[in-house]
């Protein structure tokens, strides 16, 4: 399994981040949020799935599978990482990019029950997809989540503008950070008073304070 580590090994709480459906772990935006979070005291471990490090070795440029596919893949990285030497006591937060994010907390209440995991994080939830405004959203087991869960969401995300997903029908367990202005990478448009730097910055804060909440 390909990983990219950030932050000290030793932190109170350890977050998994998967990609997003065309970016790898690597890109721009896992770069900067691992780095943030980092910067708060949180062990990032980011993770490819198959396909996408399939990019790496020259294999065909294969589209994403479908999220359900993608689940076997998530579970073991998950247990891989929790079976590790140095990892006992700590908080273990799961979630990703988009897609990443999608199958993490499709994956959330089983590993809760088993109690491997601790929290759900969500960074630019998909509840629509792009260029199917009239597609069921991807909601349904969100409605029951148990998992502790936070998503941060842009308020004008295509996947999921504010306007519309506070209308949902979610569990509980969710909470919101809503980004100003976000567009899906949680970007601002020029004069809207916010910056892209600002909106990282402050969605950091909110994954640590929500990491930090699981241990209370």
């Amino acid at each position: 399994m390909n990983t990219i580590e950030t932050g000290p090994a030793d932190a109170a709480a350890r977050i998994v981040l998967a990609h997003g459906a065309g970016a790898p772990m690597d890109s721009p935006f896992m770069e900067k949020i691992s780095e943030l979070l980092a910067e708060r005291a949180l062990s990032v471990v980011r993770f490819e799935f198959g396909y996408m490090a399939g990019r790496r070795t020259g294999g065909k440029k294969r589209p994403a599978p479908k999220a359900e596919l993608l689940m076997p893949e998530y579970v073991a990285a998950i247990e891989q990482l929790a079976a590790r030497s140095g990892c006992e006591g700590q908080r273990l937060v799961i979630g990703g990019k988009s897609m990443g994010g999608r199958v993490a907390s499709m994956v959330a209440d089983d590993m809760l029950a088993k109690g491997i995991v601790h929290g759900l994080v969500c960074l630019g939830y998909p509840f629509l997809a792009m260029g199917k405004p009239d597609a069921v959203p991807r909601i349904e087991h969100l409605k029951a989540l148990r998992c502790p869960a936070l998503i941060v969401q842009g308020e004008r995300d295509p996947f999921g503008p504010k306007a519309v997903v506070e209308g949902y029908p979610l569990s509980r367990a969710i909470s919101f950070h809503w980004v100003g202005d976000g567009d899906h990478d949680l970007g601002p448009r020029g004069g809207s008073g916010f910056t892209r730097r600002g909106n990282l910055e402050a969605s950091a804060d909110a994954v640590a304070a929500f990491a930090e909440s699981l241990g209370a």
